[in-house]
């Protein structure tokens, strides 16, 4: 059975992955990580990484950008391997977890469904064949506590488009100041906060006298948390530092 520490135990996507897990007869969660320290009657609950010191064979983290560096410390520190699914990482906190890769295995990804990883695929070859003929926008919506904009997952799918399109395409984020046409080699990124919205993203390809979409609907969180931990169980077998992602997993 593979041990597991879940980093941010107490969010909302910490205690739907321990739920995942509980149900899960290959994984048992042996430790929690919360800034607070608030107690689960299944497992300790720690204040801090280098507090924990709960023998495991992997982390998973869904809790803040803030937590990264004591986490890292700590992973690298005891070798463990570790699943950064928390979103809004700057570019200095990117820098340092490809420097904590060259020592140990790190899985990062800003959306652990296996769907949109498959979506990522699709918006590939789409942006290959429609290429300058069609303008490329993105609308990403989430529930109103939501911080960053745009999601992670909407900066994953203009990649995934960027990568295959014929020309280097410049973000637009807002454009309610811009007081001329759309230029050809934009991609239009949207975030729309409300609600409850789990996570939806769709793709628009528009072109001349039709329009392609391709859409991924999160119904619930479990989606999410399914993917981590299989990243976890992915991770136990790793031998090699270095980071990876879903593209292992699809």
């Amino acid at each position: 059975m593979q041990k597991i520490i879940i980093s941010g135990c107490n969010g909302h996507m910490g205690r739907v992955v321990a739920d995942i897990c509980a149900t899960d007869p290959q994984v048992e969660v042996v430790a929690g990580i919360d800034i607070l320290g608030q107690p689960n009657p299944n497992f300790p609950v720690f204040s801090s990484p280098a507090a924990c010191d709960v023998e495991a064979d992997a982390v998973i983290d869904f809790s803040h950008p803030s937590a990264l560096a004591p986490l890292l410390e700590m992973c690298q520190a005891r070798n463990l391997p570790v699943v950064l699914a928390t979103t809004g990482y700057d570019q200095q906190q990117l820098e340092a977890i490809s420097e904590a890769a060259t020592h140990i295995p790190v899985f990062r990804s800003a959306n652990m469904s296996l769907g949109v990883n498959v979506l990522l695929d699709l918006v590939k070859k789409a942006a290959s064949v429609l290429g300058l003929d069609y303008d490329v926008e993105i609308v990403e919506r989430h529930h109103h506590r939501k911080v960053d904009a745009p999601s992670g997952t909407a900066l994953m799918i203009a990649d995934a488009a960027a990568s295959a399109l014929p020309y280097e395409p410049e973000y637009v984020y807002d454009r309610h100041n811009v007081r001329q046409p759309r230029g050809p080699h934009e991609i239009g990124i949207s975030a729309v906060r409300g609600g409850t919205i789990v996570g939806d993203h769709t793709v628009i390809f528009a072109g001349r006298d039709e329009v392609i979409e391709l859409s991924h609907h999160a119904a619930s969180r479990e989606v999410f948390a399914s993917g981590a931990v299989r990243a976890a169980k992915f991770l136990t077998g790793v031998q090699a530092p270095g980071l990876y992602d879903m593209s292992y997993l699809v």
